[in-house]
């Protein structure tokens, strides 16, 4: 990218209890070494914990969170946000106050990316209904009841209007849409770089080498 490092807006990591450790490392490891800096974000500034029982102090609280000052907003998984299904009915939608969130990233032109549980937070809002997109299955977003059930594609990874949706077992392709899309690596580079780590390919671990993006 153009951009130094040192004027690059943050990327927006949001945590909350039970978020899905390993469907954003990928994506995090790589931009921070590209000169990212991530700011982890909380529904407040008290420590979250994820599925695998890592205790998270979160660097600042989703109301202080505003697009402008971002590069990218990141939503992982979490069991919450299957429980949110049922817990609307009664009134409590924990990771609804996220998804309006990314609605509002969305709106200003500042990317999205959800993997997992958290597509089907976007769904609930609508942010599918008009924009081609993947999750784990079609029937995981089906019952959600939203509108955007003939945009849905079955593949890795989708990116379209600035949002960019995987499934739970994509975390390297959901990486690969990051990186292309803050353009960290591109063509054979960011090829090769998906090549290593998806399918450990040694050939490609050369390519990247030789490009210096190791």
């Amino acid at each position: 990218m153009s951009t130094t490092a040192t004027s690059r807006k943050p990327v927006y990591l949001a945590v909350y209890d039970t978020l899905a450790d390993w469907e954003t490392g990928h994506a995090t490891a790589h931009l921070a070494r590209a000169g990212y800096e991530i700011r982890t974000v909380g529904p407040s500034t008290r420590p979250v914990t994820s599925i695998g029982g890592l205790r998270i102090q979160p660097d600042t609280a989703l109301a202080d969170v505003r697009a402008e000052d971002g590069a990218l907003l990141i939503l992982p998984g979490a069991d919450l946000w299957t429980e949110t299904s049922a817990a609307t009915a009664a009134g409590s939608d924990d990771l609804a106050p996220f998804a309006r969130t990314a609605g509002e990233f969305l709106a200003a032109g500042t990317p999205v990316a959800a993997i997992c549980g958290a597509t089907a937070g976007l769904a609930r809002a609508g942010l599918l209904d008009d924009r081609a997109h993947t999750s784990a299955v079609s029937f995981y977003l089906a019952a959600t009841g939203y509108a955007g059930g003939d945009r849905y594609v079955d593949t890795d990874a989708v990116t379209d209007g600035g949002l960019i949706t995987a499934g739970p077992t994509e975390p390297v392709a959901f990486a690969r849409e990051i990186l292309r899309l803050l353009g960290v690596y591109d063509g054979e580079v960011l090829d090769a770089w998906y090549r290593l780590f998806h399918d450990s390919d040694v050939e490609a671990y050369a390519v990247l080498d030789k490009a210096g993006a190791l």
